[in-house]
């Protein structure tokens, strides 16, 4: 099972951090045009803001454990994404764009695994 959630956490911080540094990095026109229209209600800064969670979310999942300094963080990490999906997946609900709802979904459902196993009977 440690080999299910490295190979989970690692998933995960890949999406997240290709993501976020996208939000983060690219002016708010290229965020609209490649993730969708969703992000023309979000102001830059907000926008900026996202992103910068989903790459600090990215290195937590990994980071902390990898090196074996605080690796209480790598759950921690999880969580705060999950919450970060539950809020995509309400803007995307709201807009009616039931695709990226299930694929916020699937998302929200490996981090809960991570954040499980990290917390609980897996934990480092």
């Amino acid at each position: 099972m440690n080999i299910t959630l490295w190979t989970v956490a690692g998933l995960l911080a890949a999406l997240f951090l290709a993501s976020g540094a996208g939000k983060l990095l690219q002016p708010k026109a290229k965020v609209v045009a490649s993730s969708g229209a969703w992000a023309e209600s979000f102001p830059p800064g907000a926008l900026k803001g996202i992103g910068l969670v989903e790459v600090l979310g990215a290195i937590g999942l990994i980071l902390p454990a990898a090196v074996d300094i605080a690796p209480a963080l790598a759950p921690v990490a999880a969580i705060g994404l999950a919450v970060v999906m539950v809020g995509a997946a309400v803007t995307h609900g709201r807009r009616g764009e039931t695709k990226n709802v299930a694929v916020n979904a699937v998302l929200l459902a490996l981090a809960l695994v991570v954040a499980w196993g990290r917390f609980g009977p897996y934990a480092f």
